[in-house]
């Protein structure tokens, strides 16, 4: 395998950044990811950063022959594919489906409270109170629906679905520590304990730095 360095577009509060780094810590591949400060915002596109990626987003990866990978479900595929040992994404159904169903729903509330972490940096007369209500029941039904799912979380094998989810969860404390999910939901709280305590996580907490 080689040993060649590769770019990635990073940020230190970025939850599918850090969704990319726990896997490439997970994986033994963190000490080949050269991480370049890349500041990106929905209202003012990111030039330099554009001649990789023209929808001007990260995580970007540049590998040393130049070709660009975007977004973190295929940067995550492909480091993936670096590795002798165990896999973050199972080669074969039922495991499979079900890690890329979990990293489904870990990605769709990343995109859910995105949207509404912006949505609260607008000034208060300009906000959308409707949408904020919708992305809050949207995020209150996952973290139930992954409460009831907790146990067989907690069994089966780590995926890129338990990254997804646990990263998911983690930008919930980051962003909005006032939704104090873990008071409702005790066996997700025991499993999200567990994820937060692996070294990968733990190397990769958000800092809310311009």
């Amino acid at each position: 395998m080689s040993a060649t360095i590769m770019t990635l577009h990073w940020s230190p509060r970025s939850p599918f950044v850090r969704k990319v780094m726990i896997a490439a810590h997970e994986l033994g591949l963190a000490d080949r990811l050269r991480t370049v400060r890349t500041v990106v915002a929905s209202g003012k596109p990111n030039a330099e950063l554009m001649r990789d990626n023209p929808q001007s987003r990260i995580p970007t990866l540049v590998l040393a022959d130049g070709t660009v990978l975007y977004d973190s479900r295929v940067i995550c595929e492909y480091l993936d594919t670096l590795h002798a040992g165990e896999k973050l994404h199972p080669a074969s159904p039922p495991e499979r489906l079900t890690a890329l169903r979990r990293q489904a729903l870990g990605d769709g509330m990343l995109d859910t409270l995105l949207m509404w972490r912006a949505e609260v940096l607008r000034p208060p007369a300009n906000q959308s109170i409707k949408h904020m209500q919708a992305w809050r029941l949207k995020t209150k039904v996952s973290v139930d629906m992954l409460e009831e799912e907790s146990d067989a979380l907690a069994a089966s094998r780590f995926s890129i679905g338990h990254i997804a989810l646990g990263t998911a969860l983690g930008y919930i404390d980051f962003r909005f520590p006032e939704l104090a999910w873990r008071d409702r939901h005790p066996r997700l709280k025991a499993w999200h304990d567990g994820f937060a305590a692996r070294p990968s996580v733990r190397a990769t907490e958000p800092v809310d730095e311009p």
